[in-house]
Order: C-alpha cells, then sequence, then structure tokens
C-alpha cells in the first residue's frame, strides 16, 4: 500500500470511528462498520478539495446522529398528509438530531457549520424576478440553516428567501421556543412541526389526492420517498459542489494544493474528543419509571425575560435593605471564605531544577563551596481554579419569606466570594407557572384523565445568571426570587436532571452542584392522581445516580428542614446567622475531597 492509499485507509477508520461513537449502536453496526459500510460514505479517492472533506464529514456524523437520536416510528407516526410538505419534514427533524449533536461536541457543530455555509454558497438561482422562480425546498433549508445554525446569508440567498420569508416567519417564528426547547423530545418537536407544515397557506393549493391512498402503499412508500430526497438532495449537493468547485467559489482552497494528510492532522483532535465520550461511558441521568404526561407547556427561561427592568431593580433593592442587617456578617463570611480557599491555591513548587527561577535558599552552599552548582526551582501548575458550581435554588411557594430571603443571600454571597477565587457559579432556580396543574392538567382532562399520568404540571426552570457570566451583570436577577407570584411548586428530580445536564457539558475538570431547598418536592396536581411517593422516588434516584455514577459532586443545604435521606451530603440552617461557618466548613471541605473516580 502506497503512502495516498495509507491516508485515505486511515481518513475511513477515522469516519468509521466517529460513526461508531455518535451512533452510540456499536453492536447493530459491528459489521456494517467493520466492512466500511458506513452510509453515504462516498468515494474517498474522488476527494481533492476541502468543502468535499467537509461534506463527507457532516454526512457521516448526520447519518450516525440520525440513529442515535431520530427513531423511524416516531417520525413515520407525525408524518404530514400533505405529500408536498413531507420533504420539509424531514429536513426539520435533520436539523433536530444534528442541533443535539452539535450540543455534545464542538467538533460535529463546526463540521455542519462549515459545510452549510458552503451548501448555501452552492444554492443560486438565475432571473429570480418572483415566487414562481424559486424552490420551495431550497427557501426552506435556506431559511432552517439560518435560523437554527446562525449562519450568514449570501446576497443570492436573500433574493431566494424573500418571496417565502412572510410564509415562514408567520407558520414558524412563533413556535421557535417550543422547537428548541424539545429538541431532545422527538415526538413533541415532529408534532410540532409537522402541524406547522400542514396549516401553511403555501400548501393549500397542492394537489392532496395521494391522500386517499391505500394505507399500505403508503407505509410502503414513506421509507423509499424519505430515502430518495435524502438521496437527491444528496446527488443534487455533490452536482452543485463539484460545479462551484471548477468556479471557485471557494477561492481559499486550492484545488492542487489540497493533502488530504493535512487535513487529517488537523482533525485529529475532534476525533479524540469523540472517544473521550465512550471512554467517559457517556453517562445521562434517566428514571424509567418516572413518567411525565407532557413537556410541551414546560418554560426554561433567563430571569431577566420573566419582569420588567424596573421591577427586577425594584426587588433587587429590597434584597439589598435586608442584606444591610447582614453586612458585617457577610464582609467577614466573605473573607474568611475567600482566605480558606486562596489557602487551597497556596504556590507549591518543584526545586533543584536545572533552569527556572534561581533557588535563593539554595545559595548559602554556593558560597560555602563554589563547586557546587547553582538551583532552581519552578512553579508547579494547579489545576484548583478549573471549577465550576451551580447552586440550584428551590423556588416553591412552602419557601416565601425567609426562607427565600436566606437562600437569595446564599447565593449572592456564594456568587461573589468564588468569582474572586476564580471559580466559576451558575445560578439556576426551579418552580411550576402554575399552582394546579396549569395547561398540562387542562390537556389531561381534555382526552379523559388516563389513570397514573405522571408528572402533571408545567414546569418553569429560571437561569438567574450563567457559569460565564460575572456576579456583576447578573446581580440584579437575584432580586425577582422575592416577587411573590413566582414561587409556586417544586419537582426536585427533574431540576436536578436539568441542572446537571448543562454542568456535564461545561469544560472544566471539576464540577459542583449545590441545591439549596426546604424539604420534600410537593405538586399537588402531580401527587393527587399518582402514587404518594411518585416525585420523592424520582429525586432519590436522581441523586443516587448523581452521588455513584458521575463525576459532578452534589451537596444540599436544607433551609429549616432536614434533607439528608435524599442527599449523601447535606446539612441544615435555621437563620442566615448559621450560614457562615456552615458554608466554610462545607466547601473548604468540598474543595479538599478528591474527585470520584469511576
Amino acid at each position: 500500500m502506497n503512502k495516498e492509499d495509507s491516508i485515505k485507509e486511515k481518513f475511513r477508520q477515522a469516519l468509521q470511528s466517529t460513526y461508531k461513537v455518535l451512533s452510540n449502536d456499536f453492536k447493530n453496526n459491528k459489521n456494517k462498520l467493520n466492512e466500511g459500510k458506513i452510509y453515504n460514505i462516498g468515494d474517498i479517492d474522488s476527494i481533492n478539495d476541502k468543502n468535499q472533506f467537509r461534506r463527507l464529514r457532516a454526512e457521516t456524523d448526520s447519518e450516525a446522529l440520525k440513529i442515535r437520536f431520530s427513531n423511524k416510528k416516531t417520525l413515520e407516526k407525525n408524518n404530514p398528509q400533505n405529500p408536498s410538505c413531507r420533504t420539509l419534514y424531514n429536513f426539520a427533524e435533520k436539523i433536530r438530531y444534528e442541533l443535539l449533536g452539535s450540543e455534545m461536541l464542538k467538533g460535529v457543530s463546526k463540521n455542519f457549520k462549515d459545510n452549510y455555509k458552503y451548501r448555501l454558497q452552492s444554492i443560486k438561482q438565475e432571473k429570480v424576478t418572483n415566487k414562481e422562480d424559486t424552490n420551495i425546498i431550497d427557501a426552506f433549508e435556506i431559511y432552517m440553516i439560518n435560523k437554527f445554525f446562525d449562519i450568514e446569508l449570501s446576497k443570492e440567498n436573500k433574493e431566494i428567501l424573500k418571496f417565502w420569508e412572510k410564509d415562514f416567519k408567520r407558520s414558524i417564528d412563533i413556535h421557535l421556543d417550543f422547537l428548541n426547547k424539545n429538541l431532545h423530545h422527538q415526538d413533541a418537536y415532529n408534532t410540532k412541526f409537522s402541524e406547522i407544515l400542514e396549516s401553511m397557506d403555501i400548501f393549500e393549493n397542492d394537489d392532496t389526492t395521494e391522500k386517499q391512498n391505500d394505507d399500505n402503499e403508503n407505509n410502503q412508500n414513506q421509507d423509499n420517498s424519505s430515502n430518495d430526497d435524502d438521496k437527491e438532495n444528496n446527488d443534487s449537493t455533490e452536482k452543485s459542489e463539484d460545479k462551484n468547485v471548477s468556479q471557485g467559489v471557494d477561492s481559499e482552497d486550492d484545488v492542487n494544493e489540497f493533502r488530504l494528510e493535512d487535513q487529517l492532522e488537523s482533525e485529529n483532535n475532534e476525533d479524540s474528543e469523540a472517544e473521550n465520550i465512550v471512554q467517559k461511558k457517556n453517562l445521562s441521568v434517566s428514571d424509567k419509571e418516572y413518567k411525565i404526561f407532557t413537556t410541551e407547556f414546560d418554560e426554561v427561561a433567563k430571569a431577566e425575560s420573566l419582569e420588567t427592568a424596573e421591577e427586577i431593580l425594584k426587588l433587587r433593592k429590597n434584597l439589598d435593605q435586608q442584606l444591610t442587617s447582614f453586612q458585617d456578617l457577610i464582609t467577614k463570611l466573605a473573607n474568611k471564605l475567600q482566605r480558606q480557599l486562596m489557602a487551597k491555591q497556596n504556590r507549591s513548587w518543584e526545586f533543584d531544577l536545572e533552569e527556572g527561577l534561581l533557588d535563593s535558599s539554595k545559595l548559602p552552599r554556593v558560597i560555602i563551596d563554589p563547586y557546587n552548582s547553582l538551583s532552581f526551582k519552578k512553579e508547579k501548575d494547579l489545576d484548583f481554579k478549573d471549577t465550576v458550581v451551580t447552586l440550584l435554588i428551590d423556588n416553591s411557594g412552602s419557601m416565601r419569606g425567609r426562607p427565600i430571603t436566606i437562600a437569595a443571600i446564599c447565593a449572592d454571597i456564594l456568587s461573589r466570594t468564588l468569582e474572586r477565587c476564580s471559580v466559576k457559579v451558575e445560578i439556576l432556580g426551579f418552580t411550576t407557572k402554575n399552582w394546579k396543574g396549569g395547561k398540562s392538567r387542562q390537556e389531561w382532562n381534555k382526552l379523559g384523565k388516563k389513570k397514573n399520568p405522571g408528572r402533571l404540571n408545567d414546569l418553569r426552570h429560571i437561569i438567574y445568571k450563567g457559569a460565564d457570566s460575572h456576579w456583576r451583570q447578573s446581580k440584579k436577577n437575584l432580586g425577582l426570587m422575592l416577587k411573590e407570584g413566582l414561587l409556586k411548586e417544586n419537582i426536585d428530580g427533574e431540576a436536578i436532571t436539568w441542572a446537571f445536564n448543562r454542568l456535564k457539558k461545561r469544560s472544566e475538570e471539576r464540577k459542583i452542584l449545590m441545591v439549596i431547598s426546604d424539604g420534600a418536592p410537593v405538586d399537588d396536581s402531580t401527587l393527587s392522581v399518582n402514587s404518594g411517593d411518585f416525585l420523592e422516588k424520582n429525586l432519590k434516584k436522581i441523586v443516587k445516580f448523581i452521588e455513584n455514577k458521575s463525576d459532578i459532586e452534589i451537596l444540599a443545604i436544607g433551609i429549616g428542614h432536614d434533607v439528608s435521606r435524599y442527599y449523601e451530603k447535606a446539612i441544615k440552617i435555621s437563620d442566615v446567622q448559621e450560614l457562615g461557618d456552615v458554608m466554610i466548613d462545607q466547601l473548604s471541605g468540598l474543595f479538599e475531597n478528591k474527585k470520584k473516580l469511576h
């Protein structure tokens, strides 16, 4: 085998490894992978420029993610009745599972964005003067890539899109929040997109006689039409790309200078990142017995979006007034905690080196004996700063009054103090949107009140401060916890799962989840139609999983209640006066502990 063939074989193996990792389907794909028959892997021999290289990587990633995240039966179940919608429906699903893969790995995200940038360059139509001159499929593709992957459009793209943009915005834009929140819930996402496409005015005049075809024929043809659509799109993409390569669309890539070997070297880090996912077992929290009636009405909101800026500032001032009486305590606590944490960062040195900083403590021996060589020292690298802490705060009605004030003070002090020590802090809250089940319960009533429906309320998860935001930028948001109408029910298990998944995506080596709560999870709507320990059992399972099978450390602070029956590491405080010593002891101990190994 010559050098060129060897490089191509390495690339083939790299694609196979990536496919195997991303698809997470080792058993079913074993033979296919060994034979090198990965879907649409293409002819590697024909690659002669960067764009073809990027396309092949993106297509391999996409097909692997389709196996991992897209359920064929769910997709078919929600297929639009109008045949004109189906190509767009399939592309919308493709965008969904590609976004999920992009969240997992930066390299995958880069592959998709690079490929879509080039794909958009290849979509061109001459003499575009009215809607009839444009292709609805091209226009929809341009719109979806721009909306979900945030890729800038060319002048030609905008010309095609402008005839359809109003239709898309009127039908799709109002549902963007729902679609983004339900990327992990294929059934909800597919159902909504099917409804959107069926109701769009642009399809009202289409010939829909195919709707009346025999059911068996429909079922038989759906797979073929889906595959044909993919094949047709890929074929057209390849043709347009080949055409554009010859026209020099991407001026930075010289075809004669393209070397596959160089590209493989530059992409090695992404393959290593993918392999690390396998080594870390790709852990995720799950509870098979826990049911959710619907996630359609759930909400993840930034604190600033829940109230006007004026009201948020007013609430922050209210919190500041309550902080005044604790100012001396806060200052002492902050200084003491900071000294404790900074003490963990005391300099550590390597001595007797041949280069580095001169070790002055060894100079006397050189003076006594000039034949002694000079000694140097070097500071060791410390990983203490590579830490992120998530504070997850119970925003339930039972926390109203003094407990939520203490929780807000906790968050304020911890955030300020830890940031002084270069530790990143995220502050999250959890509650429900309604007291009596809200729209979820209304929907349940309409559908006949089936038994044991599972969680039956609309969740509201709140981001008060992101890990990458500075305390000064987000401090006003903490006052929102004092808003009377915000605090309702608390479904702890799902909130901890949400916080865990956010924390899991962080790149820091040390990850700590601190839950501030006042006791057991309670939601009257859910517990009235399920077993009395339905929420409590879920909380215990989630916490046990994190404690035993993840590298994220979890600690709970119970305000006025003992929460040790749920958390292995748990403490109880009744008043902010107790907060100082408790936090110093617990946090100092937490930072001393070694990371869990699994």
